[in-house]
């Protein structure tokens, strides 16, 4: 049976290099760094294993980044702390530990490393000292960051994450701070649906480019009873691989909750990549885009209108089709 989760983004920060910073009790060994380089087959994964200690792992995280100059750096968990710390590069931190003191805790005593790492080493004892360094280092988090730092780096966040929880926190210093529907672990589900998009943002900023816009009508996403159509997913991740997409709603003057209900909706079954992507409007003809897929179209939109449910597009699988065969147009 095929995986669902093995496509590949040839393309997608092709001839860059991505620094991965892993988790604790984890190393450059972990099954991550595989999946970043098989998602990313022309971009170039760079990863060693971290100190125990935090006054060693500094120094050689930022040598790091210096020798290597990546285009961006991934962390996840502690490995998403100390990435917040690494200035001056794109970022994203995924779960990013901020209170590894406090998550450190419930750990003392001998813990087993979950991959190989070069060393040799395979097991820890986590002492209170180690857990005052670790708070120690986490007080440093957030320090002198200006305006361009905050334009740089994405926090992303699982909604249900039984270890941190520092989304809150992460908001208070970072706009970008992203929820998506997963736990802990960064699984390739997450990094396939989640992670993948917001790359893509960065690797498009970095580049210039300039992808043809779409955008969906909210009622061309569900049926009456509020479910996701069939195929819609599908079609909203094709979609995703080639163009910018926003999702446009309506404003009802005397339905102020309408406006909560269509966001909620939004976060709960397109999650992350449909993050800031949301317009609303009462007046369709003003959005400049390339195409318009609505299932009651507006002939003044500058676009190409795609009337969603009339007899040429009648399900998502008929629009899959009209976009398979433009290839990005």
């Amino acid at each position: 049976m095929e995986n669902a989760y093995s496509k590949q983004f040839p393309t997608l920060m092709q001839g860059k290099k991505i620094m991965y910073v892993h988790g604790f009790l984890s190393s450059a060994q972990s099954g991550t760094v595989k999946m970043l380089q098989e998602l990313m087959p022309g971009a170039t994964i760079v990863a060693e294993d971290i100190p125990l200690c935090p006054q060693d792992a500094m120094p050689l995280l930022r040598n790091m980044v210096d020798e290597e100059r990546p285009d961006l750096i991934i962390g996840t968990s502690m490995g998403g702390m100390y990435t917040e710390m690494l200035r001056g590069t794109d970022r994203i931190l995924v779960n990013p530990a901020f209170e590894m003191g406090d998550t450190m805790n419930s750990m003392m005593g001998r813990q087993v490393f979950q991959n190989p790492r070069k060393d040799g080493v395979q097991e820890v004892i986590v002492t209170k000292g180690l857990v005052k360094e670790y708070r120690d280092i986490t007080a440093q988090c957030f320090a002198n960051i200006d305006a361009e730092e905050r334009k740089r780096v994405y926090g992303l966040f699982g909604d249900n994450d039984p270890v941190v929880h520092t989304f809150d926190l992460f908001k208070a210093h970072y706009p970008n701070a992203i929820r998506f529907h997963g736990e802990h672990r960064l699984i390739d589900k997450v990094a396939l649906h989640y992670l993948v998009p917001v790359i893509r943002w960065i690797d498009d900023r970095q580049n210039g480019t300039e992808r043809p816009i779409i955008y969906l009508h909210y009622d061309a996403l569900h049926d009456p009873f509020g479910k996701p159509l069939s195929s819609m997913h599908k079609a909203y991740e094709l979609l995703l691989e080639h163009y910018q997409v926003y999702v446009v709603a309506p404003v009802p003057t005397n339905n102020h909750a309408y406006t909560d209900e269509v966001q909620r909706w939004v976060e709960e079954y397109l999650s992350a990549p449909a993050y800031d992507r949301v317009v609303f409007t009462n007046q369709k003809n003003l959005l400049y885009g390339d195409y318009f897929i609505d299932p009651q179209p507006d002939s003044n939109f500058m676009g190409t209108t795609i009337a969603f449910g009339s007899d040429a597009f009648k399900t998502w699988e008929e629009v899959i089709t009209f976009f398979e065969r433009l290839g990005g147009q």
